[in-house]
């Protein structure tokens, strides 16, 4: 494939600590051929936010396991909007209960994922949603 390549940030945002996780999904990106910058834990959204405009990424991938999901990934996606970075996709995976999901579809997240997503699903839903957004 010539296409160029999908370019993916990966944050723990909030004072979660654990992030064995996102490393794991972090390398699996990278082995499927995706460009991943790691920010690392105890990130702010303002933080991921502006790692996501000066790394030019089309995704942010968001990893938290501390329950506050439901503020900290819509003010990543408000962040970004206000940055004029309307096309990137964002998505969250960790601990998050069924009920949250579809308000966080509604704030913006375009994937949930929980405890035992495959990295292959995670990887064919990042292509899937670049595509649909032409720009991978």
């Amino acid at each position: 494939m010539s296409e160029e390549k999908i370019r993916v940030l990966v944050a723990k945002p909030g004072l979660d600590g654990h992030d064995r996780g996102a490393k794991v999904v972090a390398r699996a990106l990278r082995d499927a051929g995706f460009e991943v910058v790691y920010t690392g834990i105890r990130q702010t959204p303002e933080m991921i936010a502006e790692a996501a405009l000066q790394e030019d990424v089309d995704v942010v991938g968001l990893s938290i396991l501390s329950g506050a999901h439901m503020t900290l990934c819509p003010k990543v996606v408000q962040l970004l909007r206000e940055q004029g970075q309307e096309d990137v996709v964002v998505l969250v995976g960790g601990i998050i209960p069924d009920e949250d999901v579809e308000k966080l579809r509604a704030a913006g997240i375009q994937g949930v994922f929980g405890p035992g997503t495959s990295t292959q699903e995670i990887v064919e839903f990042i292509r899937q949603a670049v595509r649909e957004r032409g720009q991978g």
